[in-house]
């Protein structure tokens, strides 16, 4: 008896070790989204959503609205830095649902889009599509 539960004491104590370091694992993989989006590097950005993908089986839905870039969503950073490239693959990765949220901000993307006179900017364009 007494062997069953030192058993089943050290099982919980590993299983939450190790669900905290997966997590402190994602935040480091997903560290430096920003700069990529910023930087419009489509192909580092492909490379970090695979790894991300294959490590820990989350895809784009599953963090986007963890992350934030001085306040704003990867699309609305990539919006806000005309990177065309890396902002048509957000918007072609995210379900159609997810794009017609509001954000943290409580504002859809359509709504920040028009407020902030990018309606004219590819992204956009590729947004509209999409919806």
């Amino acid at each position: 008896m007494l062997k069953i539960v030192k058993t089943s004491l050290a099982i919980a104590v590993a299983s939450l070790t190790f669900a905290n370091v997966a997590q402190a694992a994602v935040e480091d993989d997903l560290a430096n989204i920003c700069t990529i989006v910023e930087a419009d590097d489509k192909g580092e950005l492909r490379k970090k959503m695979r790894r991300v993908q294959s490590d820990y089986r989350l895809k784009l839905h599953d963090y986007y609205t963890g992350i934030s870039c001085n306040g704003n969503s990867l699309i609305r950073t990539a919006l806000a830095n005309n990177a065309v490239e890396v902002g048509t693959l957000l918007v072609k990765k995210m379900p159609k649902s997810d794009l017609q949220q509001p954000e943290a901000d409580g504002k859809t993307l359509q709504a920040w889009i028009s407020e902030n006179g990018l309606s004219s900017n590819p992204i956009a364009v590729e947004l509209q599509g999409r919806i």
